[in-house]
């Protein structure tokens, strides 16, 4: 009980890029124009950062690609995005983490969940939940990963685990975590999730959180511009 009661809360990490029309949710236009994709990229970045404000953690970080907008609510942190490729980045968020908060877990997820619960993550990641588990992995319904977490984070081991993994393919979740069993980690599974990435996913993931600022964009939007595709 007493190492319970000293177990560090995570640091919570978002790796994202800034709203900015043409560089986010490119595979939304058409039917949406560059302006409207970059709207609901912007909303379900700020729903992922105002759910994720609601589960405990020591340290939140955004791993930024661009400058920081009103998005941002208080309590977070903006670190930057290294070069490379998305495996590197990732790899590169967790470096942050042992950097900041050395002695503690950390959890990353994208901004392509606006639909995220906090209570998905928030009873995993408690300090009795976690005992005994070395890393979580959350497979998104398109054979890609939307969470991946680490007990004891440091960028070797992310390097490790994510560098040379396809990334944005059907068989990217399955690559992680199989390089997470190689590892010897015990892994816990969380559940399955809709990632961004296409008209019929935005469609999911708002009647999923139909009171969030991602579903109010949708309902923003053109209807005619809506109802394509």
């Amino acid at each position: 009980m007493r190492a319970v009661l000293a177990a560090p809360p995570p640091t919570l990490l978002v790796i994202a890029k800034a709203p900015v029309p043409g560089r986010v949710k490119t595979r939304l236009t058409p039917p949406w124009t560059p302006e409207q994709a970059a709207a609901l990229a912007g909303a379900a970045l700020a729903d992922t950062l105002h759910t994720l404000s609601a589960v405990p953690a020591g340290r939140r970080l955004v791993v930024l690609d661009g400058p920081p907008g009103d998005w941002l609510p208080p309590g977070w942190e903006v670190v930057p995005q290294c070069d490379g490729g998305l495996d590197a980045r990732l790899a590169d968020a967790f470096a942050h983490a042992e950097r900041l908060a050395p002695d503690a877990p950390a959890l990353l997820v994208g901004m392509d969940t606006p639909h995220l619960r906090a209570e998905t993550l928030s009873a995993p990641l408690s300090a009795v939940a976690r005992t005994g588990v070395d890393a979580w992995y959350g497979p998104a319904t398109d054979g890609g990963f939307w969470a991946l977490g680490l007990a004891h984070p440091t960028g070797r081991l992310a390097r490790q685990l994510l560098l040379g993994v396809p990334m944005s393919t059907g068989g990217t979740g399955r690559a992680l975590l199989e390089r997470l069993t190689t590892a010897g980690l015990t892994v816990r599974h969380l559940p399955p999730m809709t990632d961004v990435d296409t008209h019929r996913d935005v469609r999911t993931a708002a009647a999923e959180a139909p009171d969030g600022r991602f579903a109010a964009c949708l309902r923003s939007l053109a209807p005619a511009q809506e109802a394509t595709g």
